[in-house]
């Protein structure tokens, strides 16, 4: 993206033309693997690009494993889960996971947004965070507005001065809607900013 496509596309929001203004540009350095990714949702309970804990991260080293696959998820299994904490919920949906690769070929790249979210919710236990995670970082959709984020929520809170408990999705969402077809490029924004602000 340009300066001019971003100075079009924050102009209506000074909160956040600001941010744009005081840090880098986020990059994301995608897998474009959707399996790894969900895997990466399931178990860790979060997307290993915004992870501190690097839960499954190590479960990769463990297994010398860099790209989870259908095909190496055996191996991964073997080395990482004996001393890993699964829960019964956790075993679950991977097993769902695992079921629905066995019986589905997809091109993501090929499908609409909603066409991967009618998909992937066809899977046991996934649901709209885990799902606006693979929209947002591993298909780099540039349109997703995951309101239902943790760290979202008290970001824009705080930012723009938002109660958590009044019509807080609601609000959350008018303001999305001044970021225009970049909302994808504006949440990476305001989590980045948090972290800058978090390393300081």
């Amino acid at each position: 993206m340009n300066d001019k496509e971003q100075k079009f596309s924050f102009t209506e929001d000074n909160i956040l033309l600001q941010i744009t203004l005081s840090i880098p540009e986020p990059v994301i350095q995608s897998t474009n693997n959707v399996f790894h990714d969900l895997m990466s949702c399931v178990i860790e309970q979060q997307i290993h690009y915004r992870s501190t804990k690097k839960v499954f991260e190590k479960m990769l080293d463990n297994s010398k494993i860099k790209l989870l696959s259908k095909d190496n998820f055996h191996i991964f299994e073997q080395n990482s889960f004996t001393n890993a904490s699964i829960s019964q919920n956790k075993c679950e949906t991977i097993a769902s996971i695992l079921q629905f690769w066995d019986t589905k070929n997809i091109d993501w790249h090929k499908l609409t947004d909603e066409e991967i979210r009618a998909e992937l919710s066809n899977i046991k236990g996934i649901g709209k965070w885990t799902i606006d995670m693979i929209l947002l970082y591993t298909l780099r959709r540039p349109n997703v507005f995951p309101f239902d984020d943790y760290h979202l929520k008290l970001i824009m809170s705080s930012l723009y001065g938002l109660d958590p408990k009044v019509k807080l999705k609601a609000n959350m969402i008018e303001i999305s809607e001044k970021w225009g077809d970049q909302k994808s490029l504006a949440v990476l924004y305001l989590l980045a900013w948090k972290d800058s602000k978090r390393k300081l």
